[in-house]
């Protein structure tokens, strides 16, 4: 296979984000030059640089898959596989976060190796990772498999949490508000972080069916 398939172009001025923002503010007569050139001196290049960066990790990713066996040529002509890259393209140019573009490229390359968990749930787990801070990803994981302090027989999740994550203690209203984002959702089971419960429950999982699924989809896939 030519090296060059998998190689991301060179930037163009043909970038949709860029054309649609530059013809909008032109639209606008009072502030449609100076603003169009704002625009292009601040935001274009940012903006290439992360596509760029982007396109080489897909494309490094889609290395490592030939050498485990997927035919790529023939993972080109599946309609499932290009719209999820496109969904994660979409996501990915929005975040500047190195984790949350770490789960777009594993959940692009979960549908590449046959491990979707579905259109719908592919289509719900994109938008959460779209939607879900890189906190509410690392709480929902900590719980998947939680290690309660030492020594502690009697407590709440609360305690296992900023055991786990010390930069969060003392910040219970922030925690306690993405534990509602996950458990609203239906990532967790358990209402609150501060029931009392033995060491045993304090260790226990506390992630649904549907928690674990997206887990997975974020994660680099098994293959």
């Amino acid at each position: 296979m030519a090296d060059d398939i998998l190689e991301p172009p060179e930037a163009t001025k043909g970038d949709v984000a860029h054309a649609i923002a530059r013809a909008g503010l032109s639209a606008v007569p009072v502030i449609g030059g100076p603003a169009v050139e704002l625009f292009q001196h601040l935001v274009q290049p940012p903006l290439e640089r992360r596509r760029l960066e982007w396109m080489a990790s897909v494309g490094e990713k889609l290395r490592e898959l030939e050498t485990r066996g997927i035919d790529i040529y023939e993972l080109g002509q599946k309609d499932e596989f290009i719209s999820a890259v496109m969904h994660a393209s979409q996501i990915a140019l929005r975040t500047h976060q190195a984790d949350k573009r770490e789960a777009l490229r594993n959940a692009v390359f979960n549908v590449a190796a046959g491990q979707s968990p579905g259109e719908a749930l592919e289509h719900m787990f994109f938008e959460w990772i779209d939607s879900l801070s890189v906190l509410h990803l690392q709480i929902l994981r900590l719980f998947q498999n939680p290690t309660p302090p030492s020594g502690v027989s009697i407590g709440g999740l609360g305690g296992v949490l900023e055991y786990n994550m010390p930069q969060l203690r003392g910040q219970r209203d922030i925690y306690d508000q993405v534990w509602k984002d996950l458990r609203s959702r239906g990532l967790l089971n358990t209402d609150s972080l501060h029931a009392m419960m033995s060491s045993q429950g304090l260790g226990a999982k506390r992630t649904t069916e549907i928690g674990d699924a997206f887990l997975r989809f974020v994660s680099e896939p098994a293959l």
